[in-house]
């Protein structure tokens, strides 16, 4: 348990009338006498007012103020103090300007750390430290990924149904901060939270995570969304025909998809230009499955580039380091080393079986032809 600072070493019936006269002096409807209905009352007092010490124009006092209610809040008894810190807790949401946002971060944080891991009370602090990190872009500050995020609630996890709503949160929020793969792996353990029997409940959250997976210029490895149950039930509608093509058609499937379907794609937010370099950039990947060497003039067709554009777009993509190539401008030809699968099913499976069978082969015959040298050694001698 973390100590949190005190306001003033007095009692919580003195510390609050200290808030009261102070809160009276900012110029806040309170009276500065202790309430007779007790300390619950006097804290729903004095948090119905602590936002008029926002008007302080030094950013530490105001940290100080803000965290010695905090240090009365987890006095309380959390039974008690259940709708209090949730009334304190949308206080700090409204603090506005960058500097003062930091200010009720950092004290929301001070508050989640400070309550008990097994008090329930700690995921509504948290939603409401995620609100206030979106507000002044420090996500980073509160959040890591999403297996700290299940460490910090092991003791008394939230329900299912506020698991789903903390997650789409911090997925809206890291999508805002640009934080592309992170908000990718919250919303696949969003879907993740569905089964086979409400999979039909998670419509919008599967619309939304194949909408920012294929607007996401760094994403490219599709295929495991397919494999999600809320995601398979939206098969044979356009938005999965749209993945589908994403995951394994070339760049000519999806300029039909285009054609039939302009104003779909644009209802979605997605940037026909964009995806088209992002289909270029796949069906490279699948080219270069196949192909260890290819022309310049294979690249051009397949990718229906000008001739001009050819090496810009491969400089490109072996800046994604999606594909190992090396480049021979002079005989125009490209020659691949090795692709990462665009999909990884069955086929590849077993070419990787292949090739560990393979290796552990050419192992056993090295390690023979080693005893076979050493035994020569020692009779020799």
């Amino acid at each position: 348990m973390i100590v949190v600072p005190v306001f003033i070493e007095l009692s919580l019936e003195d510390q609050a009338q200290e808030f009261r006269a102070y809160f009276k002096r900012l110029g806040a409807e309170i009276s500065e006498e202790k309430s007779s209905k007790g300390i619950e009352d006097d804290l729903h007092k004095i948090i119905g007012v602590c936002d008029a010490c926002f008007k302080e124009p030094n950013e530490i006092e105001i940290e100080s103020v803000l965290n010695g209610i905090v240090s009365m809040l987890v006095l309380i008894p959390v039974e008690r103090a259940e709708n209090l810190i949730l009334a304190f807790c949308e206080k700090l949401t409204k603090a506005h300007g960058h500097k003062l946002g930091l200010v009720a971060l950092r004290v929301g944080w001070l508050m989640f750390q400070s309550l008990d891991d097994h008090s329930s009370m700690r995921y509504h602090v948290y939603y409401h430290v995620v609100q206030v990190a979106k507000h002044v872009d420090q996500v980073q500050a509160v959040f890591k990924d999403v297996d700290c995020l299940k460490q910090q609630f092991a003791a008394c996890p939230p329900s299912n149904e506020q698991m789903q709503k903390l997650l789409r949160l911090l997925h809206e929020v890291l999508l805002g901060s640009k934080k592309s793969e992170q908000a990718a792996k919250v919303m696949v353990e969003l879907l993740g939270t569905y089964t086979a029997e409400n999979a039909s409940q998670a419509r919008e959250d599967a619309q939304r995570c194949i909408m920012a997976a294929l607007a996401d210029p760094s994403t490219f490895l599709l295929d495991p969304l397919l494999a999600l149950k809320p995601v398979r039930f939206l098969e044979g509608e356009l938005i999965h025909d749209l993945l589908s093509v994403f995951v394994s058609e070339k760049l000519p499937a999806y300029l039909d998809f285009y054609k039939n379907h302009k104003e779909y794609v644009h209802s979605l937010g997605l940037d026909h230009e964009q995806n088209m370099k992002k289909m270029r950039l796949l069906t490279f990947m699948q080219l270069a499955e196949g192909n260890s060497e290819m022309s310049f003039e294979t690249v051009q067709q397949e990718l229906q580039l000008e001739e001009d554009e050819v090496e810009s777009f491969i400089i490109d993509v072996l800046k994604t380091k999606l594909v190992r190539a090396r480049m021979d401008q002079a005989a125009r030809k490209v020659y691949v080393s090795s692709t990462m699968h665009r999909t990884f099913g069955r086929a590849q499976w077993q070419q990787l079986r292949d090739l560990l069978l393979s290796w552990r082969n050419n192992l056993q015959s090295t390690q023979d032809s080693m005893k076979s040298v050493a035994l020569h050694i020692e009779h020799s001698s």
